[in-house]
């Protein structure tokens, strides 16, 4: 399990998670807008939309390929030093997507506008939980991660206007800006820890050898692949579909957040009650929802309550950070960066496997029974997991 430390004498721990929050919108915006600005992106670089879908693929990678190369390369950094590192990267691969020319280069610049997410994500969410009391870890990774759910309410629809008015480039410059906020305010009012000189780059990989740590980060990598297909295909089935005036997208992208953010604080709350409980609870839920979008999708007010709710169901990355905290044992950096690589992994997965039943001809709407095979594939896999931990606990005892 995760240690908290004391907090030093000045420290706020609310302006901190702000603080850290603060990166989580700047990513949140920037991972969730792209799927938003997919046909706008696909017009501007003259590809259609599934090429432009690569792109999502290529930030996701990013994350994957990134997370654990930085939780090794960085393991004896102080966290508050990486985590401003890591959003100045995030900041200059931003304007160089912004001002990427052609296609390949756009590619190589979300490929590496990936690679700081997961590694942040990952050490903000060790330190907003060493600033938490006790037993309240999954509320403080909540209140941390609120930063990307009100991206979905904010960031992402004020992208989607710019991309419908004066350009798509400018809501990556946009997340830019945000990053370079970010790292200011954690110079200014992140503490300073000690360095643990006990951690290296063997220690950290020794979480690849943790059987639960992979069970788990295999269940969400499948099972959030559900949500990620449903959310990519979600512009174009509005406007394709439901045929909604284009100008109502970024009403239903801020429906959703705000139905993110309800879950998120949700999901924080379950986390730190009844874990196993609550993620089987939120997978059964998102199979019901997905499975249902299919035969819903060409009623306008229909879609406004199923976007509402598939944003409500979305706190499942909550609760597997959460467990990872408790069967990480010495290798919590490598753990929690691994976490959202898996769910990175997820966000290439989902949208990958749609565009195949896409292609063949059955919809944008067939994203959602793909999304629910998914899902359904996430709950087996994190059965076995709980199953695991009870024998092993039963064997040790």
């Amino acid at each position: 399990m995760v240690s908290t430390t004391s907090v030093s004498p000045g420290t706020r721990p609310g302006i901190v998670l702000f603080a850290l929050a603060m990166g989580g919108f700047a990513i949140g915006t920037t991972e969730f807008a792209s799927m938003s600005l997919l046909p706008f992106m696909a017009e501007g670089l003259e590809i259609d939309e599934a090429t432009a879908s690569r792109l999502i693929s290529a930030y996701a990678l990013g994350v994957v390929v990134g997370a654990p190369l930085i939780a090794v390369a960085a393991a004896r950094i102080e966290r508050r030093v990486l985590l401003i590192g890591l959003m100045v990267m995030f900041c200059l691969t931003h304007i160089l997507s912004a001002l990427a020319p052609t296609y390949p280069v756009m590619l190589l610049a979300r490929f590496l506008s990936g690679m700081p997410h997961g590694a942040y994500f990952g050490v903000a969410a060790l330190m907003a939980a060493s600033l938490a009391g006790p037993n309240q870890r999954g509320k403080a990774v909540a209140r941390l991660m609120l930063g990307l759910t009100i991206a979905t309410i904010v960031g992402v629809p004020v992208a989607n206007v710019l991309g419908q008015t004066i350009g798509w480039r400018w809501a990556f410059a946009l997340v830019g800006v945000l990053a370079a906020l970010t790292a200011t305010m954690i110079l200014i009012f992140a503490p300073s820890t000690a360095r643990d000189t006990n951690s290296n780059a063997l220690r950290e990989l020794g979480a690849l050898k943790n059987r639960q740590v992979l069970l788990t980060l295999l269940s969400g990598a499948i099972g959030f692949g559900g949500f990620f297909a449903f959310y990519t295909y979600l512009a174009s089935t509005l406007i394709e579909v439901t045929q909604v005036n284009e100008a109502s997208i970024p009403l239903y992208l801020g429906l959703m957040g705000f139905g993110m953010t309800l879950g998120t604080l949700l999901a924080g709350w379950a986390a730190d009650r009844a874990l196993n409980f609550a993620v089987f609870a939120t997978l059964f839920v998102n199979i019901a929802l997905l499975s249902l979008f299919p035969q819903i999708a060409e009623r306008p007010f229909a879609m406004v309550a199923l976007v509402l709710a598939m944003g409500m169901a979305n706190g499942y990355p909550i609760l597997l950070q959460t467990r990872l905290m408790d069967v990480a044992r010495d290798a919590q950096a490598m753990a929690a960066t691994l976490h959202h690589a898996a769910f990175n992994a997820a966000n290439a997965l989902g949208p990958y496997v749609a565009s195949i039943y896409i292609a063949k001809g059955y919809g944008f709407p067939s994203a959602g029974y793909v999304g629910a095979a998914l899902t359904f594939g996430g709950v087996v896999i994190y059965a076995i997991t709980v199953l695991d931990h009870r024998r092993s606990w039963q064997d040790s005892h």
